[in-house]
């Protein structure tokens, strides 16, 4: 009888674990970072549902390299939704095609969550925010600068305890040796190299992780002016698109220098934050550099998500948000706002690197 009592009890907690996993489904396959959630595994939170991409054969040797059922392929996103009713899509196609996969999520009243930026334009991310607004699904954008535990503290000392005092200039680095010179597949680089697929190069790819992380930092105000001057090092790798970008955020109190380059003689992702009365640097995910008087030297902190709290799985947080575990704090840096401001600034960079001018906002 005891027995029988444990087994049923074993039962119900499977169907109840069952219940609560997020019903979850992918848009596009094309985009490098999907191996995040292909060989994520069961983790007893999401249930990965079915699988959009209109290239058929792609779509086959993807199912072999990851190990699931070829019944999960769809080739029309639509009949997919349909189909399979996720409760979420995550889109990994082009940056271009976030915009389609909004149009048929939001008014079926799926949430959606796309890798950065949110969009290739202004215009698709205006349609996109009133489509989100308007059918009330949450709409996130996926950098891998949230996952960070010392992005974390830096805005919990920068803007909750005052470390730095008044924010005057941040400084961001990102990129990498270049997405053709670190091996990206032929599919990824057909649009991330194609100023139509990402909306620009280097300074849409890696310019957005700049510009999401101050706009938290400035409370998602507008700034005054962006100023960019962009270079092609290596035409004949990327013929079509900038591979390096320099990008000045103006908010008229404080000032932020993003740098975004295909160029960099290693991979790096790193924020220096200085304020009137000191600074807090977050070299890597881990690492922070603080000093906040001209007599205290230089002190270097370790910090994990034991430390700060972090969601260092974006499909956790997804399914958290999704479930109303958590609610995504304005400005957050996966918020609505916060990456339609993002796409703002990288227009307005465009802009400037084409024009020659600083543009006004």
């Amino acid at each position: 009888m005891r027995t029988l009592f444990v087994l049923f009890f074993l039962l119900q907690m499977a169907l109840v674990s069952q219940a609560q996993k997020l019903r979850v489904a992918v848009a596009g396959i094309t985009h490098g970072h999907v191996g995040w959630i292909l060989g994520r595994g069961d983790k007893g939170d999401v249930e990965l549902c079915g699988i959009y991409e209109p290239d058929t054969a792609l779509a086959k040797t993807y199912a072999k390299r990851y190990g699931f059922s070829e019944k999960l392929l769809y080739s029309n996103l639509p009949a997919m939704l349909d189909a399979v009713k996720p409760e979420a899509v995550l889109g990994f196609g082009s940056v271009f095609s976030h915009l389609q996969v909004v149009e048929a999520c939001a008014p079926r009243g799926i949430h959606v969550m796309v890798e950065k930026p949110l969009a290739v334009s202004l215009e698709h991310a205006l349609k996109m925010e009133k489509l989100a607004r308007q059918h009330r699904i949450h709409l996130l954008t996926n950098y891998e600068t949230s996952w960070y535990p010392s992005v974390a503290k830096t805005f919990q000392l920068c803007l909750d305890s005052g470390y730095a005092g008044n924010i005057r200039k941040v400084v961001i680095h990102d990129g990498h040796q270049g997405p053709k010179e670190i091996g990206c597949s032929p599919e990824f680089l057909a649009w991330l190299t194609d100023p139509v697929g990402n909306g620009g190069g280097a300074l849409v790819d890696f310019g957005c992780y700049g510009a999401n992380l101050m706009t938290h930092l400035m409370k998602g105000s507008k700034p005054v002016s962006v100023t960019a001057v962009t270079r092609q090092f290596k035409p004949q790798v990327y013929p079509k698109v900038d591979d390096d970008a320099t990008i000045i955020v103006d908010y008229g109190h404080a000032q932020c220098i993003i740098q975004a380059s295909w160029n960099w003689p290693f991979s790096r992702k790193d924020m220096e934050v200085y304020g009137d009365k000191g600074y807090v640097f977050a070299p890597d995910k881990n690492t922070l550099l603080l000093r906040n008087n001209d007599k205290t030297p230089v002190s270097r902190r370790q910090v994990t998500a034991a430390d700060i709290p972090v969601y260092e799985d974006p499909f956790r947080y997804l399914h958290d948000v999704v479930r109303g575990k958590i609610t995504v704090p304005a400005n957050g840096l996966y918020e609505l706002s916060n990456n339609v401001m993002v796409v703002r600034i990288l227009e307005a960079a465009k802009a400037s690197a084409r024009t020659g001018k600083t543009v006004k906002l």
